[in-house]
């Protein structure tokens, strides 16, 4: 029996693979996002298939996009291949030139000085990004068309968002600000529908540690001892670097440390598939950018506030000639570095990929379905440190049978 769109959808849904990207948004006009019972951004049909030969045709593009499904290490022309850190054409120590910008991004302010860099020179029409809605304690997509509300949408959204559905209305003129997953399913739907790089939004992406719950942050802002009804303004980084998690009211406001917010608190309600995730550093991104943490003797990142500082990787040669032009331009200010200075500032994204094949081998004992990736050497990577991927596998393992 021939299983349709539908089925395809549900079957990434149950088995805890679905990222929450949108991507399958771009597939078929019959699903929309929306956030369900736990918290997470999922796909939603809205009409039965009419025609069982477009369902096909969706169905086998649905296939070729979705994270959820396979991810395919990108084969982008040029650059050189890092195992952890992925194909790269080069690599900066970055921060935007304006201090507004810095201090209210992230990190640098590297994404915030680029996205409105971008729409006030008319390189693109929109950029799209996420924004607080909703409600404070919320986020959605936005269309970014000017520098000033740039800068308002500045700062990370530890909150389920779906950007790429506002890539629906066009894609040539606009670029998207996701995460890697994001990324990963707009590379790969364009690539399945042909569509030459010429014809791809430009992709911007940021390291992730994984999409916690819409629940998480409701729970911590009624720990604080507030309501989300009575909350007027909420952020979760920036401000600073990293900034603090600061929930306002009408008459108050209470700050959480970003080892406070993030380490005790939000990073430890995470959906399932971010725990599987092959590309925290969006490998698919014309410009990824991360924190370049400072570290202490130990080589672990320090967070006290400082002066924001971003790494940012061009994976292709447009997001290349993007950096050295905003540079040019006195947007950014770039510092060369070696791809291997990053190992020690982003001891996560080293560990989960070094134990990524513990972690599937896990959940396929535990009978759960995984996405199929290719390309990444997991294999090799766990071989580096064997003990560590058969804990990873066994903690794992015992994490899916226990629900």
């Amino acid at each position: 029996m021939t299983r349709t769109l539908e089925d395809a959808v549900r079957r990434v849904v149950v088995n805890g693979n679905c990222t929450g990207c949108g991507g399958c948004t771009l597939v078929s006009s019959r699903i929309e996002m929306q956030l369900d019972a736990a918290g997470y951004m999922r796909p939603s049909f809205t009409a039965v298939a009419s025609d069982p030969g477009t369902d096909r045709e969706e169905r086998a593009l649905f296939d070729a996009t979705c994270p959820g499904k396979r991810v395919r290490a990108p084969e982008l022309p040029g650059g050189t291949a890092h195992a952890v850190f992925g194909r790269h054409v080069s690599v900066w120590k970055a921060w935007a030139t304006d201090e507004n910008v810095r201090e209210s991004g992230s990190s640098g302010g590297v994404l915030t000085a680029l996205a409105g860099w971008l729409v006030e020179t008319g390189q693109t029409k929109s950029v799209i990004g996420s924004s607080p809605g909703g409600g404070p304690t919320r986020s959605v997509p936005i269309q970014i068309v000017s520098k000033d509300q740039a800068l308002r949408a500045a700062g990370s959204r530890y909150a389920p968002v779906s950007n790429i559905p506002l890539l629906a209305a066009g894609a040539a003129d606009t670029a998207l600000i996701g995460k890697p997953c994001e990324a990963t399913a707009a590379r790969q739907y364009f690539d399945a529908t042909g569509a030459s790089q010429a014809n791809h939004p430009i992709l911007l992406s940021f390291f992730c540690a994984g999409t916690p719950s819409q629940q998480a942050t409701d729970t911590l802002v009624e720990e604080l001892g507030f309501t989300t009804e009575g909350v007027t303004a909420l952020r979760y980084r920036g401000n600073g670097w990293p900034g603090t998690f600061a929930v306002h009211s009408e008459s108050d406001v209470r700050e959480l440390s970003y080892d406070e917010s993030w380490g005790q608190h939000l990073g430890r309600r995470l959906q399932w598939r971010c725990k599987l995730c092959v590309d925290g550093t969006g490998g698919h991104a014309d410009i990824a950018v991360g924190d370049y943490w400072r570290c202490d003797e130990r080589g672990y990142p320090v967070f006290d506030d400082a002066d924001g500082v971003s790494v940012a990787i061009a994976r292709t040669r447009r997001g290349h000639e993007l950096l050295l032009d905003a540079e040019r331009r006195g947007i950014l200010h770039l510092e060369e570095i070696a791809i291997d200075s990053v190992v020690p500032v982003q001891p996560l994204q080293v560990g989960r990929k070094l134990t990524l094949a513990g972690r599937l081998l896990g959940r396929l004992a535990g009978g759960r379905r995984v996405p199929r990736y290719t390309g990444y050497g997991l294999l090799a990577l766990a071989a580096r440190t064997p003990v560590a991927a058969l804990r990873s596998a066994a903690g794992t393992f015992v994490r899916t049978i226990s629900g």
